[in-house]
């Protein structure tokens, strides 16, 4: 009998702390009657694929990594412009630069194309709550840290323009080129400090306040970190995880420069002429401001997560394009070698089949737009260039033959005229002014450094001819043509 009394005691217990535990889970779910998908975008500036969840040898991003084995890992996916204010246009208002007419960072798409609803303004008009913190729309880095830059105020509801310790500590920065603005040359500071002294580090405190104050009604959260863009800036810490000694600097094909049309070699001398040292120094920032970035990126995904969020949040995370650090001789942007037009791309979304894998299909920025729309259930203009990445979320190794297209200007005082580079899964096929000024053809399969050009050699000639077609194909124009086509 006692035994019998003793096994009710113990299953009432039992009984006591499930329910116990399910009070727990139910807390800590906020009570929401819309139960749509929110979405968190977080943006960094300048980023490569250097990432731990990329496999770079030597960086450090254990939040980023994290938030990758969670979601999809795109492995190749493009900007449509190496350069910050047509890449951000472009994938804010799902269409490319020829469409937007934004191929530099003075002009606005509204000026020739004001009716465009932006991705975060198609939120907005859905009855979501829609904030930006830092830099999504294009910012003059690091001179208009603070202010709202080139801002859209039409896409938001709320806007937070951190400034920090930074912005006060610039006549401490390093710079290769004194005099020049500090944005347009290798330059960087090892600060004193906190990282929550950093503009970054308000930034990621105010996309968690902003998650605590709207975890009960739908949001669209946009987060802009402003590293790793030059000033390279970032406490000493920081730094201290890249001693000098562990750097190398880029040699063997990815070094060469035979072959290459002069448009596509942006640095004369090669490496700015600066020493070895120079180089490893300016490296050494490089990585320790993407270090620091992705500790404030764990702030917003740990935010998500402790407030119950996660199993209805989506969660993004990418860069605006990609850098060169001394490929080919090349620094910074606006080239169409890998390095440049290649960004990192996550996306974590609650429930697709795809998570935990990572894609090697070829995608592009512009298609984020429909992407996220799709996934929210809401309706995108019908006159987007992308299109939704839903398939590839549910089977990252489906078909997927669409391939993507970068493109930058060259502004010769005389005759300007623009570059071309579509990626298929094996190749990288550029042109440049139409093919008269050069042609370049890399395989990625036997040459992923880009360093030999076969665009001239004949048994290749089959190959230059396929993607002259897709080139063409995605010159087209497409407007109204797919805004949601996931395949052909």
């Amino acid at each position: 009998m006692a035994s019998k009394t003793l096994s009710r005691c113990v299953a009432a217990s039992a009984l006591s702390l499930v329910l116990a535990s399910t009070s727990v889970i139910a807390a800590e779910e906020p009570r929401v009657a819309d139960r749509r998908l929110n979405v968190v975008l977080i943006t960094a500036d300048d980023l490569r694929n250097a990432l731990g969840c990329y496999g770079h040898p030597l960086v450090r991003t254990p939040n980023i990594d994290r938030l990758a084995a969670r979601g999809v890992r795109f492995d190749r996916a493009y900007c449509q412009y190496p350069l910050c204010n047509p890449s951000r246009t472009s994938f804010l208002t799902g269409l490319r630069p020829d469409t937007t007419g934004v191929t530099d960072n003075a002009a606005r798409f509204r000026t020739s194309r004001p009716a465009t609803v932006t991705l975060p303004q198609l939120f907005r008009k859905n009855g979501y709550h829609v904030a930006r913190v830092g830099k999504l729309f294009h910012y003059g880095v690091p001179g208009q840290i603070g202010t709202n830059g080139l801002d859209d105020p039409e896409s938001w509801d709320e806007v937070v323009n951190p400034r920090g310790r930074d912005k006060d500590d610039e006549d401490k920065i390093v710079s290769i080129k004194p005099g020049t603005g500090f944005g347009a040359t290798l330059s960087w500071l090892a600060a004193d400090g906190e990282d929550a002294e950093q503009t970054d580090g308000k930034g990621a405190e105010a996309a968690v306040r902003l998650l605590e104050q709207n975890r009960d009604r739908p949001f669209f959260l946009a987060m802009g970190f402003f590293r790793p863009h030059t000033p390279y800036v970032a406490p000493k810490p920081w730094f201290a995880l890249y001693p000098l000694d562990k750097i190398s600097l880029v040699g063997g094909s990815g070094a060469r420069r035979d072959g290459v049309p002069a448009p596509a070699l942006t640095v004369n001398p090669p490496n700015y002429g600066i020493s070895t040292l120079l180089q490893q120094q300016a490296i050494q920032a490089y990585y320790g401001s993407t270090s620091f970035m992705d500790a404030q990126v764990g702030k917003v995904v740990d935010a998500v997560d402790q407030l119950g969020l996660s199993r209805r949040t989506i969660i993004v995370f990418m860069s605006d394009h990609g850098y060169q650090l001394g490929e080919h001789g090349l620094w910074q942007k606006m080239t169409l070698f890998e390095e440049s037009a290649r960004v990192p791309l996550i996306i974590a979304a609650p429930g697709l089949k795809g998570n935990q894998r990572a894609t090697s299909r070829v995608v592009e920025l512009i298609d984020l737009y429909p992407t996220l729309a799709d996934l929210c259930g809401l309706t995108p203009p019908a006159d987007l260039d992308g299109r939704s990445l839903r398939p590839l979320l549910e089977d990252p190794d489906r078909a997927w033959p669409h391939g993507a297209l970068t493109q930058v200007s060259r502004k010769a005082k005389q005759d300007p005229f623009k570059g071309y580079s579509v990626r298929s899964e094996r190749y990288r096929y550029t042109e440049w002014d139409g093919g008269k000024r050069g042609v370049q053809l890399y395989d990625h399969e036997t040459d992923p450094h880009e360093g030999t050009n076969l665009a001239s050699d004949s048994q290749f000639a089959r190959i230059v001819a396929d993607m002259q077609r897709l080139l063409q194909e995605k010159l087209r124009p497409v407007a109204g043509a797919d805004g949601l086509k996931s395949s052909p």
